[in-house]
């Protein structure tokens, strides 16, 4: 079997929009994972997509300059399309410093390898949480749907769409509103703590109501998020199912 320069310049192409985009995924190409991994995977991906991509001519074989060029447009195009990925669990991480902030947690920040950031121990909890349930709903599976698709919308060595900020800006918004919404019944429950310590400390003020609220507020905010975690479920769901559409709208289809 004979392979072409044309064919060897789509194959890397096409595995660099694969691997610009498979590296915005923590539990695909985060940094936790190893290169090779990453590699092997951006590798075999590319060979199941490969098939779907425009035969050109021997006669179109790109040099040197245009051939950067092009791989420079596809780290592009795919870095927009992984920005999807980041937006749907930035939208957890948002939920989990509101809740960490409100509870007390937020004092103990810890490193999360995953999303290389640091947060509390209730963002950890509710990041893993949203982790197992990508992982149970088939979300990888979502996830390279939508980048096969981003190879029909925009072919290998094709032009650059025309992008449109409000469209990323909306769908910026939008998460946020998301991670906000997860957040509220527990930052509603905190709210409600925090005012009932205030009445205390007006009916007693020989009471260290500081003091006393920090363990209270710990235990409650502990107990609201394990009855909460069951409201949180359909909004963790929807937002991976539509991973794949915010992928496409951001490239413009």
């Amino acid at each position: 079997m004979t392979i072409s320069i044309t064919q060897a310049q789509i194959f890397f192409l096409t595995l660099t929009r694969v691997l610009a985009t498979i590296i915005h995924v923590p539990i695909l190409g985060g940094r936790s994972i190893p290169n090779q991994i990453k590699i092997s995977l951006g590798i075999l991906l590319t060979m199941f997509m490969l098939p779907w991509q425009p035969i050109l001519p021997d006669t179109q074989t790109m040099d040197a300059i245009a051939f950067g060029l092009s791989m420079g447009r596809e780290i592009l195009i795919g870095t927009i399309a992984g920005f999807a990925a980041v937006l749907t669990f930035g939208a957890f991480q948002i939920a989990g410093n509101m809740i960490g902030l409100g509870s007390g947690f937020g004092s103990g920040q810890i490193l999360n390898p995953a999303l290389e950031d640091t947060g509390s121990s209730i963002d950890q909890i509710l990041i893993m949480t949203a982790f197992l349930i990508f992982i149970a709903m088939n979300g990888h599976h979502i996830f390279i749907l939508g980048l096969s698709q981003t190879f029909q919308l925009l072919p290998v060595n094709s032009p650059l769409p025309n992008f449109s900020i409000q469209t990323l800006l909306g769908l910026s918004s939008g998460m946020i509103t998301a991670g906000v919404h997860m957040a509220l019944p527990l930052v509603g429950t905190l709210l409600l703590a925090d005012l009932t310590l205030g009445l205390l400390a007006r009916v007693a003020p020989q009471m260290h109501v500081f003091f006393l609220g920090i363990p209270l507020k710990v235990g409650l905010g502990l107990l609201a998020l394990s009855f909460s975690l069951i409201l949180l479920l359909p909004n963790m769901t929807s937002l991976f199912e539509s991973m794949g559409k915010r992928m496409l709208m951001l490239l413009g289809g």
